[in-house]
């Protein structure tokens, strides 16, 4: 029906009305049914790749996901609150998964100098390590399955 719109959380966890079809004068085809449901199967393989790639380096889901964040922070450290708003999760968790990450000796929690209430999240030797090897280990793997998913245009 033209006009009706889904519900879909936006950034800061706002419902928001999105359009179902850009042009309801022109509904979606086969092509376009078959380019989405490829493009949401890559998506599944990438993450299923990715939950494995970081079991294998001896990391849970969220420890890699923690780890690159820090690392793609233009800082080079994050906050803890910075980390819970990256990663979309409450303060406490991420509080939480930052004390394991440190004990596991893959971040090191630091005093910041700026603000003696605020600790920075930075990458150890190890946690360095470890991001840039499952980097290019996704990088390669974005690249394959990029190439398996027709334009969605």
């Amino acid at each position: 029906m033209p006009g009706v719109g889904l519900l879909a959380v936006g950034p800061g966890r706002r419902v928001r009305r999105v359009p179902v079809w850009p042009d309801p004068a022109k509904p979606p085809t086969d092509a376009d049914f078959r380019a989405h449901a490829r493009f949401r199967h890559a998506l599944r393989r990438f993450l299923r790749f990715s939950e494995d790639a970081a079991r294998g380096a001896g990391l849970t889901s969220a420890q890699h996901q923690l780890l690159l964040a820090v690392r793609g922070s233009s800082r080079g450290w994050l906050s803890v609150g910075e980390v819970a708003r990256t990663m979309r999760v409450r303060p406490h968790s991420a509080a939480g998964l930052v004390e394991r990450a440190a004990h596991a000796g893959l971040v090191d929690k630091v005093a910041d100098p700026q603000d003696q209430r605020r600790v920075r999240v930075c990458l150890s030797e190890r946690g360095a390590r470890l991001i840039a090897e499952l980097t290019v280990a996704h990088r390669a793997e974005l690249r394959r399955l990029w190439s398996r998913v027709p334009s969605l245009r």
